[in-house]
């Protein structure tokens, strides 16, 4: 299905410019937010909290809703990426946590992937499944502009940060197996995690730029004990204050017009 909102009519609606996708403990990152649903032709992603962080309207969506209730497979990915667009957001930084594939890596190191693979099954991962055939270039799936600024705060935040990680998504919510994880590394990924897609994919289709703040939360399946969930949830609320510190400098130092090629992924993409 084709979006349904013109480049216009986002402008004329315009709530926010900014988006950050991520999960409990980001919603304080905005000043005077207030919460908003917004409805989409697939459905009501979760409310949406919009306020400002560094004089500029950012809006928040907590990826699983809130409390984090709604497993990686399960996510309504057209929802929230269309609710975002039609609220007027051309930018969005996700934030995720993944599993360590490359030995190198480790749990608290941050990681801006630069590639990924899906190795998802059964998720929607396209606005376009009618007229006008549409096929976006993805030889470059993150935007290199809010790639560049997150490596960038990153370091002057004083952590470990990879520049450069093949991601790979899965379809979960189980964890993966250690013969999936051999096959991954030798396939050339650094990360594994369940959210990456489709929405990277779905934020091109509408022509917003993306890119990702991943946070390594345990080594990957044969690699390190038994995964737990709750090693994930105790490296996320460790490395909260640093996400936070980041984003807001990412933010502060974004430019108001973008310079990348998000914004024309349409321009020879249909048939």
């Amino acid at each position: 299905m084709e979006s349904s909102v013109s480049r216009d009519d986002v402008k004329g609606a315009r709530k926010a410019e900014i988006a950050i996708i991520g999960g409990t403990g980001l919603e304080d990152l905005l000043e005077e937010a207030e919460r908003t649903t917004v409805g989409t032709p697939y459905g009501f992603p979760p409310l949406i909290s919009i306020g400002e962080v560094a004089g500029k309207k950012i809006a928040f969506l907590p990826r699983h809703g809130i409390g984090h209730v709604t497993p990686p497979h399960k996510v309504n990915y057209r929802a929230n990426i269309y609710a975002l667009h039609k609220i007027g957001v051309e930018r969005i930084i996700a934030t995720n946590a993944v599993g360590a594939i490359n030995m190198n890596f480790k749990p608290g190191d941050f990681v801006v992937p630069h590639d990924i693979i899906d190795f998802t099954k059964g998720r929607h991962s396209t606005f376009y499944d009618e007229s006008p055939v549409t096929h976006i270039d993805f030889s470059e799936p993150y935007c290199p502009e809010i790639r560049k600024l997150l490596i960038e705060k990153t370091r002057e935040a004083g952590v470990q940060v990879w520049d450069r990680a093949v991601y790979v998504c899965t379809e979960g919510p189980r964890y993966e197996t250690p013969a999936e994880i051999r096959m991954f590394r030798k396939l050339g990924c650094d990360v594994v995690g369940m959210t990456g897609v489709p929405e990277v994919v779905l934020a091109r289709e509408l022509e917003i730029c993306y890119a990702s703040l991943c946070f390594v939360s345990n080594m990957a399946a044969g690699i390190g004990d038994r995964l737990t969930s709750r090693e994930v949830v105790e490296m996320s609320r460790k490395v909260i204050p640093k996400i936070k510190q980041i984003l807001i400098e990412v933010i502060r130092y974004l430019p108001r017009e973008r310079s990348c090629s998000c914004a024309e992924a349409l321009r020879e993409a249909r048939i």
